[in-house]
C-alpha cells in the first residue's frame, strides 16, 4: 500500500510517499510560500537528486496538484498515476479531548477538528485546508487524521488540570493537552523493543528536542505527563519559545513595552527561547554549540539554561513515575547535538545514567549512550513521525 503523508502549515506543505509494505520512503518534498510570490516545490525521489521548481501556488489545492504532478512525472516521479496512492495520512496538531486515537476522516471528524481551531489557531485551519485540498484532488481515496495531542489523552486529571477555577476546564476545556504525541509514541515503542521488554512493563522518559521541544513520561506505554500544555508554548525553553514562566510577566511586559498581551505572547512564541537568551544570535543549536565552543559566553549561557530546564523535567518525570528504565533523546538537537546531550547529562547522573562520552559523539543514529550495567539506559532513537502516521493510516484503512 502506498501512503501519502501530508503535513500542512499555513503557507507550506510537507509530504512523503511511503510504501507501507517495505516502509521505504519513495519520495518526499516541500511546497513553500503557498499563496505568495515566489512559491516553490522541492521534490526528492528515493535514490534521486533533490530538485526545486518555482511554480505559482495560489492555494493548497494548487500545491497538492503539483505534488501529484511530481510524484507521477516521467523523469522525477515514482508512481505512474494517482491511482497508485492508496491512502492519505494527515498530521493534525490539535484534537482536543475528542480524539484519543487516529481516525478515518469523515464530515463529523472535519467538524470536530474545526471545533478545535481556537486551541490551535495557527495549525488546525491549515490542516483542514490540506484535507479539503486532497479531497478535491483525490476524491474517494481514504484519508486518516493523526493527532499530535492524541497520545497524551491518557494523562490523568492530576497531570492535565491547571490550578485554575474548575469551571474554566468545564466550560472552555482549559487543560494540558501536550504535543509531539506521534513522535513520543513512536520513540517509546521502539525503546521498549530495544530494551527487550513488554512496553506495559516500562517507564520511559522521551526528550523530543527540536526547535519545538517537549519531554514526556511514558508509563506502561501510556503518556502520564508531558511538558507542553494548552498550547505548545509551555514547558521547555525551545528554539524561539519561552517555555515555563510566571504568567504575570505577560501583563508586566505589556505595560512596560506599551503593547497588547497578544503581542507579548507573540514575543514569547517567536522571539524568545534560546534565540532570545542568546540576544538574537540564533535559534539553531548547531550555531549555539559552535559559538559556545569558540568562547561566546552568551551562547554558552543559553545552552546551559536550556539543558538545565530539560534536566529538571527529566528529574520531575522520574518522580512522577516513581522510577525510570530509560531516557531517550530524539528530534534535531536530541539526535544530533552531542554538546546539548552532554550538558543535560550533568543533571541526570544521579539516576544512574552513566553516559559514555565517546558514544555521545554519535549523531543521528540509534545507539545506547550509557555504559553496560547502567541503572537507567540512555539512548538516541531517531524519530520518524511520517512513518508513524503511515502506520496509523494503514492500520485504519485496512
Amino acid at each position: 500500500m502506498n501512503v501519502l503523508v501530508i503535513n500542512c502549515g499555513s503557507s507550506s506543505l510537507k509530504y512523503q510517499l511511503i510504501d507501507s509494505d517495505s516502509e521505504k520512503v519513495l519520495a518526499k518534498g516541500l511546497c513553500e510560500r503557498i499563496g505568495a510570490a515566489g512559491s516553490s516545490i522541492t521534490h526528492t525521489p528515493a535514490g534521486g537528486a533533490k530538485q526545486t521548481w518555482e511554480l505559482p501556488m495560489k492555494d493548497h489545492t494548487a500545491a497538492v496538484s503539483y505534488v501529484i504532478e511530481k510524484l507521477t512525472d516521467e523523469k522525477v516521479g515514482v508512481i505512474k498515476s494517482l491511482d497508485e496512492i492508496d491512502a492519505v495520512g494527515h498530521r493534525i496538531v490539535h484534537g482536543g479531548e475528542k480524539f484519543a486515537q487516529s481516525v478515518v476522516i469523515d464530515d463529523e471528524v472535519l467538524s470536530a477538528i474545526e471545533a478545535c481551531n481556537d486551541l490551535a489557531p495557527l495549525h488546525n485551519p491549515a490542516n483542514l485546508i490540506g484535507i479539503n485540498s486532497c479531497k478535491e484532488i483525490m476524491p474517494g481515496v481514504p484519508m486518516v487524521a493523526v493527532f499530535d495531542t492524541a497520545f497524551h489523552q491518557t494523562m490523568p486529571a492530576k497531570a492535565y488540570l491547571y490550578g485554575l477555577p474548575l469551571s474554566y476546564y468545564k466550560d472552555y476545556k482549559v487543560r494540558r493537552y501536550g504535543f509531539h504525541g506521534t513522535s513520543h509514541s513512536f520513540v517509546s515503542k521502539r525503546c521498549a523493543q530495544i530494551l527487550g521488554k513488554d512496553i506495559k512493563d516500562t517507564k520511559i522518559i522521551v526528550c523530543h528536542l527540536g526547535n519545538g521541544a517537549s519531554v514526556s513520561a511514558v508509563k506502561g506505554g501510556e503518556s502520564v505527563d508531558t511538558s507542553m500544555g494548552l498550547t505548545p508554548l509551555e514547558g521547555l525553553i525551545m528554539g524561539t519559545r519561552s517555555g515555563d514562566m510566571d504568567p504575570a510577566i505577560v501583563t508586566f511586559l505589556a505595560q512596560k513595552l506599551g503593547v497588547s498581551a497578544e503581542e507579548v505572547i507573540n514575543i514569547c512564541n517567536k522571539k524568545s527561547g534560546v534565540l532570545g537568551l542568546s540576544d538574537g544570535f540564533s535559534n539553531d543549536f548547531r550555531d549555539l554549540a559552535e559559538a559556545a565552543e569558540a568562547g561566546n559566553e552568551v551562547a554558552a549561557t543559553a545552552l546551559e539554561t536550556y539543558a538545565y530546564r530539560v534536566g529538571k523535567y527529566i528529574g520531575a518525570y522520574a518522580a512522577a513515575m516513581n522510577g525510570v528504565d530509560a531516557i531517550v533523546f530524539t528530534a534535531g538537537a536530541g539526535e544530533n547535538n552531542a554538546q546539548v546531550r552532554a550538558l543535560i547529562g550533568q543533571y541526570i547522573g544521579f539516576l544512574g545514567t552513566n553516559i559514555d562520552p565517546e558514544k555521545n559523539k554519535i549523531r543521528g543514529e540509534e545507539v545506547i549512550l550509557s555504559d553496560e550495567g547502567s541503572k537507567v539506559v540512555t539512548m538516541i532513537i531517531p524519530t520518524d513521525e511520517e512513518l508513524a502516521i503511515a502506520r496509523e493510516t494503514v492500520a485504519l484503512v485496512k
